[in-house]
C-alpha cells in the first residue's frame, strides 16, 4: 500500500505549476515551429517568431510564458489502495500548493483569481481556490494532471446542445469565428461530446492536456469516426485563414483534441475549450516513493530563430506623437514605440466611468490627454526586473468604455491584443485615434523593451492599477487605423480567399 505523504503531494503540484509557468511543452514547441516554417503570411510569421522567442527567454530565464499565469485546474486520479498521511484535506493541499507556487520569490507568478465575482471582486492575493476534479480509481497511484488556463482563453469555451442529426463540423467551423482573436491563436481547440452540459465541458477541458498528434493522424490516415472529426475540423478551421493572432494566416489551430462520452438518446452535447499560445499542463504520479520530478525539455528543442523587430520598422516616439502622425500609419504596420505610456484594464476603466458619473475628478496626477494606453495587468518583478512579463490583454473588454475614454478623457491610442467591435471602430474613426496590438504569448519578450515603471493611481488594486511604463522600441502592430480599416477584418478576408478552401 503506498502512503502518499502531505510534503511531497504539496511540493510536486507546486513544482509542477512552477515548471509549466515557463516550460512550454516540447509537442507544442515542434508544432508551432513547424507551422511557422510553412506561415506565407508577414504578419502571422512575426507573430509566431515572437512566441517561440518569447517561449526559449521563457525556458532560459525561468519566468511565466505570459503575464496571465492562469487559473489553477487539478485533475486527479487517486486509487482506492493508497493511504494518505496529513491533516489537511485533499482540497487544502492542492491550495496550498498553488499558494507556495504563485508566491514563490524567484518566480512570482499573477494573481488572478477574485473572490464575491459578482460582487466586490476582491482579489485573494495567491491565486486561489483552485479547480479541482477527482476520481477514485482501482490501484496505488495518485496520478494528477495540473494546468494553468488564462483568461483570454476560457472566455472563449463555447456549449451547445445540438440535435443529434446536426453536423458538429458545421457548428464548430460556425463559432470559431465568432471566438476573435482573444484566445491567441494559433493553439488548440478541445471538443467534448456526449454525457450531459458540464461532463460535455469537463471532456473538453481534459481533452486540451492530450499530446498533439496530429501531423501523425494525417500520415496515417483515419481509423474512427473521431479521427475523420479532427481531421476535418483541423482543415476547415485552418482554411477560414484567422491565422496567428488574427491577423490571417495558414495555421489558426495546431491541433483538434476530441474526448466523448455516450449522451441521451435525444441529446448532443457539444462544448469547446481552447487552449492558447501558452498552454501549459503537466502530468506525473505519486506511488509513495516521494515528490515527482519533471524533466525540463532540452534547449535544443526549440528552434534557432532570429527576430530583428527594427527591419521595416516605423519608430514613433509616444511623447511627441500626434493625430497627425497617427493618420499616416496603415493596418499591418510594424511600429517600436519608445516614450511613456499608461497601463490600464476593465477596472481601471469601470473605476474611471464611476468618478465621471459622480461628478468627480481623476486621481491627482492621472492625465490621459494625447497619451497611449497599454491594455495590461502584469507580473510581479523579480530581483532586478523593472516589471515583470508584461503582455497585452483582450482588448473588447474595454470596448464599452472606448468612448469615454476618447471623447471624455482625451486619449490619443490604445495597445492590446485581438480584434475590437464594429462600434469601437466607428469611434477610433471619429476621434482619429488607433488601435494597435502586441502579440499575446510574447509576455516576457514585450517586457524587455519596459524600461521603467511607476503606480501612477489606485495602488490598491494591485496588478489592475494605472501605471506608467517608459519603453524602449517596443514592438507592435497597427491594428486598426485612422480610418476604422481593421486588420483583423480584412487579414483573414484575404487569406481565407488564398487558401481558397472556404468551408461549404
Amino acid at each position: 500500500m503506498a502512503i502518499i505523504k502531505k510534503p511531497d503531494f504539496i511540493q510536486s503540484i507546486a513544482d509542477a505549476l512552477q515548471f509549466i509557468s515557463y516550460y512550454h511543452p516540447a509537442d507544442y514547441i515542434h508544432a508551432l515551429h513547424e507551422a511557422y516554417q510553412r506561415e506565407e503570411s508577414p504578419a502571422a510569421k512575426d507573430a509566431m517568431a515572437q512566441i517561440l522567442i518569447n517561449s526559449r527567454m521563457c525556458a532560459e530565464g525561468h519566468r511565466p510564458i505570459c503575464q496571465d499565469t492562469g487559473a489553477v485546474v487539478v485533475f486527479l486520479q487517486v486509487g482506492m489502495n493508497i493511504q494518505w498521511e496529513t491533516d489537511m484535506s485533499v482540497e487544502a493541499m492542492v491550495n496550498e500548493a498553488v499558494h507556495q507556487a504563485y508566491t514563490h520569490p524567484d518566480n512570482i507568478l499573477r494573481a488572478s483569481m477574485v473572490e464575491d465575482p459578482v460582487g466586490v471582486r476582491k482579489n485573494t492575493g495567491d491565486n486561489t481556490p483552485a479547480i479541482i476534479h477527482t476520481e477514485i480509481v482501482p490501484g496505488d497511484k495518485v496520478d494528477i494532471v495540473v494546468m494553468a488556463k488564462g483568461g483570454g482563453s476560457e472566455n472563449k469555451a463555447r456549449f451547445a446542445v445540438l440535435n443529434p442529426s446536426d453536423d458538429l463540423v458545421d457548428w464548430v467551423v460556425e463559432t470559431v469565428p465568432q471566438l476573435g482573436a482573444g484566445w491567441c491563436p494559433p493553439g488548440i481547440l478541445g471538443i467534448g461530446i456526449g454525457g450531459t452540459a458540464e461532463k460535455a465541458m469537463l471532456l473538453a477541458k481534459q481533452s486540451l492536456m492530450d499530446p498533439i498528434d496530429i501531423p501523425a493522424l494525417r500520415a496515417r490516415g483515419a481509423k474512427t469516426t473521431i479521427e475523420k472529426i479532427r481531421l476535418d475540423i483541423y482543415d476547415k478551421v485552418n482554411a477560414l485563414g484567422i491565422g496567428a493572432q488574427g491577423l490571417g494566416g495558414l495555421t489558426t489551430v495546431l491541433d483538434i483534441k476530441i474526448r466523448d462520452f455516450p449522451t441521451h438518446a435525444a441529446s448532443l452535447p457539444v462544448a469547446m475549450i481552447p487552449n492558447c499560445a501558452a498552454t501549459r499542463h503537466a502530468h506525473f504520479t505519486l506511488d509513495g516513493s516521494g515528490p515527482a520530478v519533471l524533466k525540463p525539455p532540452r534547449l535544443e528543442e526549440w528552434p534557432k530563430i532570429t527576430w530583428d523587430a527594427s527591419s521595416g520598422s516605423r519608430r514613433v516616439d509616444l511623447d511627441s506623437v500626434t493625430r497627425e502622425d497617427i493618420a499616416q500609419w496603415k493596418p499591418g504596420e510594424t511600429l517600436l514605440l519608445s516614450g511613456k505610456l499608461l497601463t490600464g484594464r476593465d477596472a481601471v476603466h469601470k473605476r474611471i466611468a464611476d468618478l465621471l458619473t459622480k461628478g468627480e475628478a481623476l486621481p491627482k496626477g492621472l492625465d490621459f490627454t494625447n497619451r497611449f494606453i497599454y491594455y495590461v495587468g502584469p507580473v510581479d518583478p523579480v530581483r532586478d526586473e523593472v516589471v515583470g512579463p508584461a503582455g497585452p490583454t483582450t482588448a473588447t473588454r474595454m470596448d464599452k468604455f472606448t468612448e469615454m475614454m476618447l471623447g471624455k478623457i482625451g486619449l490619443l491610442g490604445m495597445i492590446g491584443k485581438a480584434e475590437r467591435g464594429p462600434q469601437t471602430i466607428d469611434f477610433i474613426k471619429k476621434y482619429k485615434s488607433t488601435y494597435l496590438i502586441a502579440t499575446g504569448g510574447a509576455a516576457y519578450l514585450i517586457a524587455q523593451a519596459i524600461k521603467s515603471s511607476r503606480v501612477v493611481a489606485f495602488e490598491e488594486m494591485g496588478m489592475e492599477a494605472i501605471y506608467e511604463f517608459e519603453v524602449k522600441d517596443m514592438p507592435v502592430t497597427v491594428a486598426v487605423d485612422s480610418k476604422g480599416e481593421s486588420i483583423h477584418n480584412t487579414g483573414p478576408s484575404q487569406w481565407r480567399v488564398r487558401i481558397g478552401k472556404t468551408p461549404e
